[in-house]
């Protein structure tokens, strides 16, 4: 049986995903972690103009300038689609591990090779995610990081989680 090493322990894993998740939450206020999900009314993936709304929305409710907008579009645009394949890859990982806990003969190595796609690709996002909230946090103004911070707080309440 294989040791867990500090690296690898169950209580570790679950500070990598406790973290993921809270970036899920702060990003999913800006609308992307909705876009990189694909969701939306159809449940395939979202679409640009949706994202734009969310942003006009947003952009709204914490009285952003126009030079301030300017800024932030490419920030959300690019990490969003940035996104979307890391999302893509955990699932993929997800998919292969079902398949392979399913399967006759269970092979130890694919399975853990499968977890460890799937904690790459969900690191990745989790960098993705908070690079993207810092670069947004340095265009917004002190009062309007608060506003969003609460924003967020109440968005993130059940609504936090990614799958993966």
């Amino acid at each position: 049986m294989e040791k867990n090493t500090p690296e690898s322990s169950p209580r570790r894993s679950f500070f990598k995903l406790a973290a993921l998740s809270t970036a899920a939450a702060g990003l999913s206020g800006l609308g992307l972690s909705a876009f990189a999900r694909g969701r939306h009314h159809g449940g395939e993936g979202m679409s640009e103009e949706r994202l734009d709304k969310m942003l006009k929305h947003l952009y709204v409710e914490i009285d952003a300038t126009d030079a301030q907008k300017q800024k932030l579009d490419p920030i959300v645009k690019q990490a969003a689609k940035d996104l979307q394949p890391l999302r893509a890859k955990r699932l993929e990982a997800r998919k292969r591990r079902t398949e392979l806990f399913s399967a006759d003969k269970i092979d130890r190595a694919a399975i853990e090779s499968a977890r460890a796609e799937g904690i790459s690709a969900a690191d990745a996002s989790s960098k993705r995610f908070t690079q993207a909230l810092t670069d947004v946090a340095e265009v917004l103004t002190p009062e309007q990081r608060k506003k969003l911070a609460s924003r967020l707080a109440r968005r993130g309440r059940g609504h936090g989680r990614m799958s993966g």
